[in-house]
């Protein structure tokens, strides 16, 4: 068994192998997927954490797009590892378009956390914390759906009222009649 250094998680890349059974006559495709990830990134995952929700529901070339305007650090490394994925989504997943993608998931967390120490006057110190990101995305094959935050179309004001005015009238006030 090969060495693998703890330098990060190793268990995303393996959802690439996973092997489905074969589709019955009549079902509904499969569409195809590929997940990638980029480990210890220089960078906080607290703020890498804004970007990677911004572009969660769109199509890859609309991400690429809007990350190119995104004035963070996190954005370049963001969009570097969607051209990553999308190539290697055409060159070993058979995906026939590289636009025909979208951002299923796109999420980072936690990394490496490197202690310094920042010296001050007096001969006290200060402990400073350089934080690390893991960041992950999963590309799947089709068109992105029109409502990806909602589960159905965004609800009306009239839906909302009517459905807090109920569960207002169903409540029960605890030692009461």
């Amino acid at each position: 068994m090969p060495y693998t250094p703890p330098n990060g998680p190793r268990k995303w890349p393996t959802y690439n192998k996973k092997i489905f059974a074969p589709q019955l006559p009549g079902e509904e495709r499969r569409p195809a997927y590929v997940c990638h990830m980029r480990t210890n990134i220089k960078y906080s995952p607290f703020k890498m954490w804004y970007v990677a929700s911004m572009i969660r529901g769109m199509s890859v070339d609309e991400a690429v797009k809007q990350l190119s305007f995104v004035n963070k650090q996190g954005a370049v490394h963001v969009k570097e590892v969607l051209l990553e994925a999308q190539k290697l989504a055409v060159e070993k997943h058979n995906v026939e378009f590289k636009s025909n993608l979208w951002v299923a998931e796109s999420f980072a967390t936690k990394g490496l956390v490197m202690k310094g120490v920042r010296r001050h006057a007096k001969g006290r110190v200060g402990l400073v914390h350089y934080f690390h990101t893991h960041y992950f995305v999963r590309l799947e094959e089709g068109s992105p759906p029109e409502h990806f935050f909602f589960e159905t179309a965004p609800k009306t004001t009239k839906t909302l009222l009517s459905e807090w005015v109920d569960e207002m009238r169903q409540r029960r006030i605890p030692g009461s009649l």
